[in-house]
């Protein structure tokens, strides 16, 4: 649970660092960026996303390694 935990953190981290990227240097990169309903909450959703990474993160280490 704690790897699965990491992994989908470490991509909510790097969908939202994408994000941000995206929006301030015009990069077309990211799931972000290509979702439609997002549109005009770009900024929104990518820093919701690196605030959802960082709590997946912090709810891993809270956890056993075995568990």
């Amino acid at each position: 649970m704690k790897k699965l935990l990491e992994i989908v953190g470490f991509l909510a981290v790097l969908q939202g660092v994408a994000g941000l990227v995206t929006e301030f240097t015009d990069w077309n990169w990211g799931l972000v960026r290509r979702a439609g309903f997002l549109d005009g909450y770009e900024i929104y959703a990518s820093v919701a996303l690196l605030v959802l990474g960082i709590a997946l993160f912090t709810l891993a280490e809270t956890r056993k390694p075995g568990g």
